[in-house]
């Protein structure tokens, strides 16, 4: 079983580091990540200049890959032949905050996971913790390492459904207090994004979209209502972004 980890915080974050030592526990691991943070880029797929790759020695001592690409890059690269042995499976994160709702639109985490997909077919994991924002010290990912091994466990003795690859959300707490599992569906993030105007030193205007942190609405079934709960959230999603339920109605609009 060879397992590529990856990320979009970059090839250096602790969390990246988390999971490779836990999927080392079921099987050979090689580590190509961003060598920068990547954070809320989305499905990016670098073309109109070259990439580069270099190894890097991680805190424990263990060699990795980085890339200037984005983390969707890297897992193409990956899988391309950038490595000598073919990949059987794609762990992304763990990112240190939840990627719920429309986040996976935004979230590099989640779109390594998605190309993983698109250039291997292959089954892939996207992990996530909820962590708290403006944590005060280092945060531990040892229980969402914990539940990322569980996770890849039972989708290598079960399989995945064909076109299909699982967004993992966990709540941050001590494994021993997570109440368990829930499959859900993709719940309602809250945006409060605002558009700060500037003026540089030459007199000309520049932007940040910035804001308040997201909420979510904790609905039953959801993944925020699942993690909300102390429930490890799953929830599969697909690459097929078609509105079927909406093609019916389109079709009796009078197009010519």
């Amino acid at each position: 079983m060879h397992i590529l980890v990856t990320n979009d915080d970059g090839v250096m974050a602790p969390g990246l580091l988390a999971l490779a030592k836990t999927m080392r526990e079921i099987g050979e691991v090689s580590i190509v990540a961003p060598e920068i943070n990547w954070s809320a880029s989305g499905h990016v797929k670098t073309m109109h200049r070259p990439l580069r790759v270099r190894e890097v020695i991680l805190q424990d001592g263990t060699k990795a890959l980085s890339s200037d690409g984005a983390p969707s890059d890297c897992v193409a690269l990956a899988l391309l032949g950038l490595l000598p042995k073919p990949i059987d499976l794609v762990v992304s994160g763990i990112n240190p905050n939840a990627n719920i709702g429309h986040d996976v639109t935004y979230s590099g985490t989640v779109t390594a996971a998605m190309e993983a997909m698109i250039t291997g077919s292959l089954p892939a994991i996207a992990v996530s913790v909820d962590g708290p924002d403006n944590h005060g010290a280092p945060l531990d990912f040892s229980a969402a390492a914990l539940v990322a091994k569980q996770v890849v466990k039972l989708v290598l003795a079960k399989g995945m459904p064909k076109g299909v690859f699982l967004n993992v959300n966990v709540p941050y707490l001590p494994f021993e207090q997570i109440k368990g599992f829930r499959v859900t569906r993709q719940g309602l993030r809250v945006y409060r994004d605002s558009l700060d105007k500037r003026i540089d030193p030459r007199g000309r205007p520049y932007y940040w979209i910035g804001g308040e942190s997201p909420t979510a609405i904790p609905e039953e079934g959801t993944d925020y209502g699942a993690i909300s709960h102390g429930y490890v959230s799953i929830t599969p999603l697909q690459l097929d972004l078609t509105a079927w339920s909406a093609i019916g109605d389109l079709e009796q609009w009078e197009w010519s």
